[in-house]
């Protein structure tokens, strides 16, 4: 055992004791009685096998991270935040008082520090009011503190010389195939907004038709539905200047009527095809759209799709009919269920990777109030698609203040984002699943998956792309 994890661990057991002391008979909400280091170092006790690094990344995810102005002056000549398809921040852009939307991040790599981390990738949600904070250093270096606690070292990602090109009709390719997970996805939103709209039909977690209206009041480039033509022009700039990207993404939001006169499967399928015609094998492709009826996946699939995501975003039946009332509507949550199953017969149930929301379960006024019945729910969905060899993935819930759900609410303590990380984890392990294609390698020091940690605590292994 190295000094440096000799070194964190007295470092937590020193600060936990009496923390821990206090407030052990309120273990079900701890981060809600505690400080949120005393908070962290207390779970990292109480489940060792969880990486440390994970829990604080967690932990960040779900509070989100303020900036010194100093830090954002260095942040601003590396790679951008991008606002691939929603937000991510728990604070509009009109309360960003230092113009944190144009300079912050995309992502960030914490390394070393007292708790001797090993690198891993952090999603930047901005939040002014975070007792996480970024702050300049020494000579030009970067810290992450927690109330003035340092936590690690701070790494920035340059960005890819494509950042800077634009295509024909002037529009910037940041814009049209923006980069995530450090390089190692494309992501392509072809359609900016979603056809489930106003408070009846619209996700109550999701962001994307609001955050669509303040990229656009806030000056951004923002193009709502990209061409195939727009799409194939970036890329080729990409496959001539880029070797770092491994995977492309193609989504964007429902489509319950039609688009440009097309289908949801019409509209989307081309894409794919197009890319797939031109530069064949180049990317692993992945398409994020919802639940289709079976012969339109096999159309996804004939098109050199490698993974599907049909997303189903919360498990419990009644929270899906409340929190996903135009998914519930329109197609129902036992059909979407079917429907991801029977995507399992044409992809591979290992290539269908349906995502959830994780800490949504516990959102009020409808969700669980208790982390034990939140992750009793959750791990049961796990089982279920596990058990027929479909991979389920997660996202970190940020409670994005233009949705409906993160107006007037935090999110799930994060005592039920370190355990569900330990029942994913276990889950897959009891099923002997590999870990997923499309996401690269997984394991702590590894893993490029920037807004959940499910990819750091799997075990590492090889040739994963």
């Amino acid at each position: 055992m190295s000094f440096f994890i000799c070194h964190w661990s007295f470092v937590i057991c020193r600060r936990a004791a009496a923390s821990v002391a206090r407030s052990w008979a309120c273990a079900m909400h701890t981060d809600t009685t505690q400080a949120p280091l005393d908070t962290v170092e207390t779970l990292a006790l109480r489940y060792p096998d969880i990486p440390v690094e994970a829990i604080f990344k967690e932990d960040i995810l779900r509070r989100g991270m303020a900036w010194s102005r100093g830090a954002l002056e260095i942040a601003a000549g590396y790679k951008p935040k991008a606002y691939f398809i929603f937000s991510f921040d728990l604070v509009p852009i009109a309360e960003m008082r230092q113009g944190e939307n144009t300079k912050a991040p995309e992502e960030i790599r914490l390394v070393g520090g007292p708790y001797d981390f090993k690198p891993v990738i952090v999603s930047v949600r901005l939040n002014p009011s975070s007792p996480y904070r970024v702050e300049k250093g020494d000579e030009g270096s970067l810290l992450m503190k927690l109330d003035g606690q340092v936590v690690a070292a701070v790494e920035l990602q340059k960005a890819p010389s494509y950042y800077h090109r634009t295509l024909a009709n002037g529009k910037p390719i940041m814009d049209i195939s923006p980069t995530i997970e450090w390089g190692y996805l494309l992501y392509l939103t072809v359609f900016r907004l979603c056809q489930y709209f106003g408070a009846q039909e619209e996700c109550q977690f999701c962001d994307i038709n609001e955050n669509y209206r303040q990229q656009r009041k806030a000056g951004r480039p923002y193009t709502s539905v990209k061409s195939v033509e727009e799409i194939l022009e970036a890329l080729e700039i990409i496959a001539s200047t880029d070797s770092d990207s491994k995977a492309y993404t193609v989504t964007g939001g429902s489509i319950t009527s039609t688009l440009e006169d097309k289908s949801e499967i019409d509209f989307y399928a081309r894409y794919p095809e197009a890319i797939e015609k031109r530069f064949p094998g180049r990317w692993i492709g992945k398409v994020v759209i919802q639940a289709l009826p079976k012969d339109q996946v096999q159309r996804l699939r004939d098109a050199g799709t490698k993974i599907y995501h049909p997303n189903y975003e919360v498990w419990d039946r009644r929270l899906f009919e409340i929190i996903c009332a135009g998914k519930n509507r329109y197609i129902g949550r036992d059909e979407w269920i079917r429907r991801i199953l029977d995507a399992a017969d044409v992809f591979g149930p290992g290539n269908v990777i349906p995502n959830f929301v994780a800490g949504i379960e516990m959102s009020k006024p409808a969700g669980f109030a208790t982390v034990d019945e939140a992750i009793a729910s959750t791990s049961e969905g796990l089982d279920f698609f596990m058990s027929h060899g479909v991979s389920p993935r997660f996202t970190t819930w940020c409670p994005e203040p233009l949705s409906v759900l993160g107006r007037t609410q935090a999110g799930a303590p994060l005592e039920y984002h370190v355990r569900l990380l330990r029942a994913y984890r276990d889950t897959r392990a009891r099923y002997g699943l590999k870990p997923p294609q499309g996401y690269g390698q997984p394991g702590l020091g590894n893993a490029v998956f920037s807004v959940s940690s499910f990819m750091d605590v799997l075990p590492p292994a090889a040739a994963v792309q």
